[in-house]
């Protein structure tokens, strides 16, 4: 037992069990992040999580940052794995609905205890140099990956249709385990068939034309100071995550002190709970606005979604991402997701009624109203990518990945 082969396998056995160990530590790394953000994540924390003590943590991860890079990485390079498997599908449509299942088997294993789930990443902007260019570096290969599920783009202009599309269908499946708890495991299976036939065919009826009307929404709330803190603020959060936009950072965005933000607001949970209740109030607004214009249902939603793009691509006054949900605590965040869904009903429930009469498909329009908070809500990323084209065609564009489907190359006309 003393020889080299008895040495091979204790150094053998050593090393399973650190990475063991490592994974475990990752793995509750990952909880405490899509918890409390990177940034409140704590040694301290995750060592409780694990069953160890701090000491024992940073022997496997120095810094905190480290950690926290680690678990961000492990994230990207499971979307990796999942994609390349994505990938040997024979058309765009296989390898959508290859991608879309995987995604599904992990989070039923994550429902049954077999798994954990994995470091949401929207805290990777918050990061810091040099680790912030590699995660974003790898980032954009998943994105591209995405996008490539598509296959070459022959133009332009399904380069820019194949983009929309790998940033509606990546941002579905991390919005995914918010919505899908409402359901049994052993509906799993049919949340995702229903889900796939609004990305295979959409919701639009057959005859259904694109011409929303633009819907008016006044943005100002009587407070000018409020409204420029609120609005600074969303677009601080949006970028780097609840954690990252500091008290400080928004006060230097407006060149205002600290004392000037609390004379608004007396905490900044209370600034993100704010900006989330502006945010609702204006799609609540822009869905009553369009029930009120009488018309066709599917002409009130399309025109709800195209306004809606239209604001988060502007970026004068855009909606909160649900990137700042992981910063807030447990209470306030079950209180924004109850909202949320709250305002799903209310585009299923104008679904529903397009579906009576015809001008929309039959889909399951409680699974395709969540589809469409995740576009709507995740479109504030893509206003470079709008910025580069006239803003009624990206409006149409983004939309159609939903409203008309993930494989209709109409939208590149």
């Amino acid at each position: 037992m003393g020889g080299p082969e008895g040495l091979a396998g204790d150094e053998a056995q050593g090393t399973k069990r650190f990475r063991a160990k490592r994974d475990a530590i990752l793995a509750a790394a990952a909880e405490a992040i899509n918890e409390q953000s990177a940034k409140g994540m704590t040694f301290a924390d995750v060592a409780r999580r694990v069953g160890l003590n701090t000491t024992s943590v940073t022997y496997y991860f120095k810094r905190k940052e480290d950690l926290a890079a680690a678990a961000f990485e492990h994230t990207l390079d499971t979307l990796l794995a999942m994609l390349d498997d994505a990938a040997a599908e024979p058309s765009p449509r296989a390898r959508v609905e290859r991608f879309l299942s995987l995604n599904m088997q992990r989070l039923a294993r994550i429902q049954a205890g077999d798994e954990r789930a994995f470091a949401v990443l929207s805290d990777l902007r918050a990061t810091e140099d040099p680790v912030r260019g590699r995660l974003m570096a790898g980032w954009r290969e998943v994105f591209r990956r995405t996008r490539a599920l598509w296959g070459p783009a022959p133009d332009r202009a399904h380069t820019d249709l194949y983009g929309a599309r790998a940033h509606v269908l990546l941002e579905n499946t991390f919005w995914l385990p918010i919505w899908l708890n409402r359901y049994d495991p052993d509906q799993y299976d049919r949340v995702e068939a229903r889900l796939m036939d609004v990305f295979a065919h959409g919701i639009a009826g057959p005859r259904a034309e694109w011409a929303p009307t633009p819907i008016d929404l006044d943005h100002g709330d009587g407070d000018s100071g409020r409204e420029a803190f609120l609005l600074a603020a969303t677009r601080l959060i949006n970028e780097l995550g609840y954690r990252g936009a500091s008290v400080q950072r928004i006060a230097s965005e407006l060149n205002v002190t600290k004392g000037s933000f609390y004379h608004h607001l007396d905490a900044k949970d209370d600034l993100v709970i704010a900006c989330y209740a502006r945010s609702f109030d204006t799609i609540g607004a822009a869905q009553r606005r369009a029930d009120t214009m009488g018309g066709s249902h599917w002409h009130r939603l399309s025109s709800t979604i195209a306004t809606l793009l239209d604001v988060q691509f502007a970026e004068r006054a855009p909606l909160l991402r649900t990137t700042a949900l992981s910063g807030l605590p447990a209470g306030v965040r079950t209180a924004m997701v109850d909202r949320s869904n709250r305002i799903a009903r209310r585009f299923a429930g104008t679904m529903m009624d397009g579906i009576a009469e015809a001008s929309i498909r039959p889909v399951d329009s409680l699974v395709a109203a969540q589809a469409l908070m995740a576009l709507q809500n995740a479109a504030f990323d893509m206003r470079k990518w709008a910025s580069t084209m006239p803003r009624e065609r990206a409006v149409a564009m983004y939309a159609s990945t939903l409203l008309f489907g993930l494989f209709d190359d109409r939208a590149a006309g």
